[in-house]
């Protein structure tokens, strides 16, 4: 029973090394690092080749995105599982065997989130899994709160995992197509956790403890993440909600571009919502395919409460 472990990198340099220490640190080793480069220009090959022969890199030549890399990397390895790991994410030495194990233990398993921690302020909770919220919310368990015990040690399912660092079944990843691509980056991972849910799998949760750099490595995005997760919120709505559901997206979409104005990014909340424009009409065509899914999206997609505020 065999784990790869795939990093994305775009221009992760001054990440890297520590990345790769903690994954080489692991109770259960990897019995393959892949490192899928996304045209980095900082250095990060050099690094690689001069630092970390070990580990074998596929180097794009250009930034295709995060999902489009994830499964390049997926695709290129032969392990049962495939762990997901940012560069800017360092992993406690039992989180391998940690989440391997409770993947084998549940076959229906497709994915296993973890823990998630500020690098910073390990006290923290970055992401303790995810949940997809009926207003188009991708809710991130925990974000912000303490880490004092409670829930977040507890093991149990999640909506999704987050792919900054998490663990994958392949053969499930691959049974849905994968990452969807036109997303470039953000909900990817949400995304893919729906139709994973719809077509069966469900995704656990192992308190196995990764510290993350908060969007370390997207801080050289135009807009960091707001353009696209407004973008790719639009693109998952179009393709798989319902018609019933509408006003709640709406609700929450006002509710965006008002906290955008004020805090003085709707130029970039805009952009992002216009950049959605033109793949809207491929996504509608593309419901009727997601319709025909095992699991109903109202079974897959849980009524959850739905915050005032306009955060995620």
């Amino acid at each position: 029973m065999t784990t790869a472990a795939v990093i994305p990198n775009w221009n992760g340099r001054h990440w890297l090394p520590r990345c790769l220490a903690s994954l080489s640190a692991q109770t259960r080793p990897f019995d393959e690092i892949v490192v899928v480069d996304n045209g980095s220009t900082d250095g990060s090959l050099e690094l690689l080749a001069g630092e970390h022969p070990e580990v074998r890199v596929i180097a794009l030549g250009e930034n295709t995105g995060f999902a489009h890399a994830a499964n390049h990397g997926i695709g290129a390895v032969e392990a049962e599982a495939v762990a997901l790991v940012n560069t800017d994410v360092e992993l406690d030495p039992d989180w391998h065997e940690r989440l391997r194990a409770a993947l084998d233990g549940n076959e229906r398993a497709g994915s296993v989130a973890c823990k998630m921690v500020e690098l910073d302020d390990p006290g923290r909770i970055y992401d303790a899994g995810d949940f997809l919220r009926r207003d188009g919310v991708a809710e991130q368990r925990g974000r912000f709160e303490r880490d004092e015990g409670g829930p977040f040690d507890a093991a149990g399912e999640a909506f999704s995992a987050c792919a900054g660092a998490a663990l994958y079944r392949r053969s499930a990843v691959l049974d849905v197509g994968g990452f969807e691509e036109r997303y470039f980056a953000y909900l990817e991972d949400v995304e893919l956790g729906l139709r994973l849910r719809r077509a069966g799998y469900t995704c656990l949760y192992e308190p196995a403890v990764a510290r993350h750099a908060g969007s370390g490595s997207s801080a050289a995005l135009a807009d960091g993440p707001l353009a696209l997760v407004e973008r790719n919120t639009l693109l998952l709505v179009a393709r798989h909600f319902p018609p019933g559901w509408l006003p709640y997206v709406a609700y929450r979409q006002l509710g965006w571009a008002w906290h955008a104005l004020l805090e003085r990014r709707l130029r970039a909340h805009l952009r992002g919502a216009r950049s959605a424009l033109p793949l809207i009409p491929a996504m509608l065509r593309e419901r009727r395919a997601a319709a025909r899914a095992p699991v109903p999206i109202e079974q897959a997609v849980p009524p959850r409460p739905i915050r005032r505020t306009g955060g995620a």
